[in-house]
């Protein structure tokens, strides 16, 4: 498989893998918006020739959209590979360049979002664990920060406390989001106006740099939604789930 690094240069014309659309569709949009900011600050986007989901997206811990301490870290926003391109090595050949790259840039190693268990939108943990991550610390929601340290010694990652107890205080559904995935940009508005025809409490808060990212109540920032300041789920909602879930 050949990959293809996008930047500031080709972002325009080549697809995204995560919303393979053309550059009008909001998701295309509002993700290579996204993009666009980061690369300056040592964002890489990797990805297949091949159109379809394969591409690792990574970048310096300090200048992730999470509330992290991983100073020296590497953090992966995301790894997916799905469809007919599973199967063929393709995400170890992802994470390998990752893991050299980054070691080539000095850092101390690799840390991203998973679970004990799968979960929609994050890494697969056996596949972590079977590459060495172990994991480093976990909220109190069951979402857990792994890492893979290139020193023996090297500082664990960790999470802040604002993230390590998700919690809010504003009654109804409470949702935080950003455009680093670009799933929202479509189902947000769409829930948002369910919401509003059901007459349900519904506050969306879309976080729109880094430093407000990294001190929310949330370790996973992309997508997170509360009910009544409980954690419910980071799954990034449809229409018919949504309206499922609020009918019980």
């Amino acid at each position: 498989m050949e990959y293809i690094r996008v930047t500031k240069e080709n972002l325009e014309k080549e697809h995204i893998c995560c919303a393979i659309s053309n550059n009008k569709d909001v998701q295309v949009s509002s993700k290579k918006a996204w993009l666009s900011e980061r690369f300056d600050e040592g964002l890489v986007f990797l990805k297949s020739v091949e159109r379809g989901k394969c591409f690792i997206e990574y970048i310096p811990a300090e200048n992730a959209w999470v509330p992290i301490i991983a100073e020296g870290y590497m953090y992966i926003d995301c790894l997916w590979v799905s469809g007919s391109l599973k199967g063929h090595g393709y995400s170890n050949d992802l994470l390998e360049t990752c893991i050299e790259d980054s070691k080539e840039k000095g850092k101390r190693g690799l840390c991203v979002l998973s679970s004990a268990k799968k979960r929609a939108f994050l890494a697969d943990p056996k596949f972590l664990e079977y590459k060495g991550f172990t994991v480093s610390d976990e909220s109190d929601n069951g979402i857990q920060l792994w890492f893979l340290p290139f020193e023996k010694d090297a500082e664990q990652p960790k999470f802040k406390e604002c993230a390590k107890h998700p919690v809010t205080e504003e009654k109804g559904y409470v949702l935080y989001y950003t455009n680093q995935c670009p799933f929202p940009a479509k189902y947000v508005p769409l829930i948002e106006k369910i919401a509003q025809e059901k007459g349900v409490p519904f506050h969306s808060i879309h976080i729109e740099d880094r430093k407000t990212a990294q001190n929310v109540p949330t370790p996973v920032t992309n997508y997170a939604l509360f009910l009544d300041g409980k954690y419910v789920s980071n799954e990034i909602l449809s229409e018919k789930k949504f309206l499922k879930m609020i009918n019980g």
